[in-house]
């Protein structure tokens, strides 16, 4: 059976997963070279500062490089503005006959210029093949590189009526083992993860990854008042990822000495801009990009929930319904802020995805930029 090159770029994109949470701020990518229907060479980019798909695989391909084919889930680049040397001109020097390449590389540096380069030097090059399916593999690095803010999840597990705790404030465990391995396993893919001062004060939670080989995120809470114990876990961890506090200016003028007992805790204060007295989301959100966190998870309360979606920072939504009713008008719900007058003005929720997950049911989908949900003050 001949194979196809949506076959070949298949075997490329499981190759490129292999990157996943690793090589933040750069993309995933893999590539694998082929000659005779046979791949002669495989590569993937690892991390940072390293060698980048293309040039592994074809040097894992050897003198049978020559006049073979390379397949890579992403433009190659052609800037010098990195690290590692440009990977279009290693191609052309090795005899790369043909190119076949999943997305074009959204960074403005490179975006069409790269197979531009190919095509003068005579490289045969296709491009587009399983495009959607690169494209979504690497959906954070395009936003981060295009807008130079981080791609945020807003995470979300509530019983079947959207009940994220009982009256009396219980919320463990309202969703399965499964989905929170699974939510474990996203923490060590992301940059970072945020919450709010109300799930430090209420749950102190660790926020770490607790993934096999992993990695912690950054944490990232969302303090106005700077009112955080210096006991809380995120403050006191044994983990290689830093814990942030996000406040506004007139609280850390007033704390000068809460600040000072954080930052001997590890902990960094970021002053950001306000917004009717909190955290202006959107400021931050530039200030984590300038720190080249490209994805962002938010797992907080219902009104970190509400006012990010108000703020219009989310990209996409993952909520896990566990098969329980909880009900009554004094359960927490899990977006809380203003209601909205009318339906017009209700955030929508577009390419959705369903799984089981466990008893679970996980729905994904991306967020479409309407009026959002109101914002509590």
């Amino acid at each position: 059976m001949r194979v196809s090159d949506e076959d070949y770029m298949n075997m490329v994109l499981s190759l490129a997963r292999k990157g996943k949470g690793k090589t933040s701020p750069n993309p995933m990518v893999g590539a694998i070279v082929v000659r005779d229907r046979k791949v002669i060479g495989r590569g993937f980019h690892e991390r940072p500062g390293l060698p980048h798909a293309e040039v592994l695989a074809m040097a894992d391909a050897g003198p049978k490089v020559r006049g073979a084919t390379l397949y890579t889930n992403l433009e190659p680049c052609v800037h010098t503005k990195k690290r590692t040397p440009p990977c279009t001109g290693e191609i052309i020097r090795s005899g790369i006959k043909r190119v076949v390449i999943g997305m074009i590389d959204p960074n403005p540096m490179v975006s069409g210029r790269g197979i531009e380069e190919l095509k003068k030097a005579g490289v045969s090059v296709v491009a587009g093949i399983l495009k959607d399916k690169a494209e979504r593999l690497n959906e954070a690095f395009s936003k981060y590189i295009t807008r130079r803010r981080p791609f945020v999840i807003l995470k979300i597990a509530s019983s079947l009526d959207g009940k994220i705790a009982t009256q009396a404030g219980e919320s463990k465990w309202i969703t399965g083992d499964k989905s929170r391995r699974f939510v474990h396993r996203l923490r060590s893919e992301v940059d970072a993860v945020m919450v709010g001062i109300g799930t430090i004060l209420k749950d102190d939670p660790s926020l770490t990854s607790r993934v096999k080989d992993g990695r912690d995120p950054i944490r990232i809470v969302v303090d106005e008042r700077l009112c955080i114990p210096t006991g809380s876990k995120v403050l006191n961890l044994d983990s290689c990822s830093k814990t942030y506090i996000a406040t506004i200016d007139g609280a850390s003028k007033a704390k000068k000495a809460k600040i000072r007992k954080i930052e001997e805790r590890g902990g960094i204060v970021l002053i950001v801009k306000e917004k009717d007295g909190l955290v202006d989301l959107t400021s931050l959100m530039d200030r984590l990009g300038e720190m080249e966190i490209t994805s962002l998870l938010i797992e907080g309360g219902a009104e970190i929930n509400a006012s990010a979606l108000a703020d219009g920072i989310v990209d996409k939504a993952i909520f896990f319904f566990a098969p329980k009713i909880i009900g009554g008008q004094r359960s927490l719900s899990s977006i809380g802020g203003g209601s909205p007058e009318n339906l017009e003005e209700v955030t929508r929720v577009h390419d959705i995805r369903i799984k089981k997950m466990g008893e679970d049911i996980m729905v994904e989908g991306y967020v479409t930029r309407d009026k959002g949900t109101g914002r509590k003050s």
